[in-house]
């Protein structure tokens, strides 16, 4: 392909949200294609193998500092990823698998490492299990770090210019996928957005990227081969355009449609009559939040926690991190959603059984009901931590009273022994029927959440990760904000507190709406609170100034 050299248009896969523009520098995976393959005898096999032994050792101990590394630097949900990589590395059947070939087809390790790993990682991708297949990025990360030992490479990508890749000099990474590697070895203070041929938006990749608060994008096929080093580029990780040597008209007009987007976002002060809290997956977006001023965490979605280590988290496990972000948080109100696995969000290391409808089947509220087991150590993490600052619990996808006083009764028994610190207990409404029952809900519930996200899928029968059906997910419709008003007024007829914590929560266009639909609380990522806050502000003025 010929290379750009005019302004062009390109769309791939948005996996991180955020706004870059700075000039590309080109990586590549090639510093391990010319790879010795060669053939051994007896004794030389018994060499092979001590190599690769070595190489595993010493992947182990270098994937061991990068975890402790990204612990301090991201976050220990997040550096968990590298836990899974260390699984990989040390699993029976990737070693066993490795040494037969070494064994029996009596070739060097090199040669068997590679067809051994991305044997594995091929059958992943066969599996009919999206959020599986995106893991099979962990095997060729797993191999890279092993042919890095054995070839006596420096690990991390080598970049095709360096002269334009200089530190210290912010710049978009274009590779042929987004690893966890590419996404932490890097100057990631100056690596402002990636665009990658490969990598999907539930990779651990993708996690580490949206955690370090950098726009992604991927699924941009053959990316490498029409831009040079050092060419400008505009990447919107909303949208999934990538604009190559964007003209100013251009920069502006994306700028102009996401103002929240600062490099850096100005913290902003509260606005009275509005409250603005957080959506966090962790300490680290706790951190952001306080630097931004939330006046709480108003959604702490727990199941990230498990998904990103990819493993259950025992209930020390647990407790260390609710109560690494309640203290962050000093006394703010924290309200933490109790593991929501299901649809969108699965748990392959939970063991979940296949559904044709995952979206209707067994998440949430059902899951939490069918393993109380898992719900009872969540709950006696939480109480534990609830020493360091108030605890709220959220309880999600609701159908009904008598199923929110079934998850409430679990919760309270295996908390009946520890010291009780007047934890909340709320309702998420995110089903239709739940919002239909609104009144006798919060006549029990201590308060609510309208997630908006779900609401609008299950309101309007519309998945909305379905390109085929995406033009009916329309938070606008006129239903919608019937119902969003008829929660708020049950909320507000029982003196309960109610907030919205979907993405249109962090939309200026609808946060006069939700205003005018009695809302008085919403829940946003951290980088929106300064948007919500301004536009809020700028409502309230206009009402002021109009009554």
């Amino acid at each position: 392909m010929n290379r750009l050299r005019a302004e062009t248009t390109l769309t791939g896969l948005p996996v991180s949200k955020g706004i870059a523009l700075a000039r590309v520098c080109l990586f590549n995976e090639t510093r391990h294609s010319n790879l010795p393959i060669y053939k051994v005898d007896g004794e030389g096999v018994q060499k092979e193998m001590a190599r690769f032994e070595r190489a595993v050792s010493v992947t182990g101990e270098r994937l061991e500092g990068i975890r402790e590394d990204v612990a301090i630097r991201v976050g220990k949900a997040e550096a968990e990823i590298f836990f899974a990589q260390k699984t990989i590395l040390e699993d029976e059947s990737v070693n066993a698998r490795v040494k037969e070939l070494i064994t029996e087809r009596k070739i060097n390790a090199e040669t068997a490492v590679t067809a051994a790993l991305d044997g594995f990682e091929a059958r992943i991708l066969e599996l009919d299990n999206e959020y599986i297949k995106e893991r099979a990025t962990d095997f060729g990360e797993v191999k890279r770090r092993l042919l890095d030992v054995l070839s006596n490479m420096n690990p991390g990508l080598q970049c095709s210019d360096q002269a334009h890749c200089q530190k210290g000099r912010d710049r978009i990474i274009v590779a042929q996928e987004l690893t966890p590697t590419l996404t932490v070895d890097l100057d990631t203070a100056h690596t402002i957005g990636f665009v990658t041929e490969r990598g999907g938006a539930n990779s651990h990749a993708a996690i580490l990227a949206r955690a370090l608060g950098i726009p992604a994008i991927s699924n941009l096929t053959d990316i490498h081969s029409v831009l040079s080093c050092g060419t400008e580029l505009l990447l919107d990780g909303y949208s999934g355009e990538v604009v190559v040597m964007p003209s100013d008209e251009t920069v502006a007009r994306v700028r102009a449609a996401h103002p929240q987007e600062l490099r850096a976002p100005n913290p902003v002060d509260p606005v009275s009559g509005f409250r603005v809290l957080a959506n966090v997956n962790g300490v680290a977006d706790a951190t952001l939040a306080v630097d931004l001023l939330a006046e709480g965490i108003g959604l702490y979605r727990t199941e990230f926690e498990l998904i990103n280590a990819g493993r259950m988290l025992d209930e020390d496990e647990q407790y260390e991190r609710y109560a690494a972000v309640l203290k962050v948080m000093k006394d703010k109100p924290v309200v933490f959603r109790l593991f929501d696995i299901g649809g969108d969000k699965p748990a392959p290391f939970l063991q979940m059984p296949r559904e044709d409808n995952p979206y209707l089947g067994w998440r949430g509220a059902r899951f939490l009901l069918a393993r109380e087991d898992l719900l009872a150590m969540q709950a006696r993490a939480l109480a534990r931590a609830a020493q360091h600052g108030p605890v709220s619990v959220l309880y999600p996808m609701i159908v009904d009273l008598e199923q929110f006083r079934r998850l409430r009764s679990v919760f309270e028994k295996a908390t009946g022994h520890l010291p009780q610190s007047n934890i909340r207990h709320g309702v998420m409404f995110e089903v239709p029927s739940a919002c239909l029952d609104a009144d006798a809900l919060l006549a029990e519930a201590d308060f609510g959440s309208i997630g908006t996200n779900d609401l609008i899928q299950y309101l309007f029968a519309v998945d909305r990760n379905n390109e085929l059906v995406a033009y009916d997910y329309d938070p606008g419709r006129a239903v919608l904000w019937t119902l969003i008003a008829q929660v708020a007024r049950a909320a507000a007829n029982h003196g309960k507190e109610m907030s919205v914590c979907g993405e249109i929560a962090a939309e200026p266009a609808y946060i006069s709406r939700l205003l005018g639909a009695g809302i008085r609380t919403v829940s946003v990522s951290p980088r929106l609170i300064p948007c919500a806050r301004v536009a809020a502000a700028a409502h309230l003025e206009h009402d002021k100034r109009s009554s």
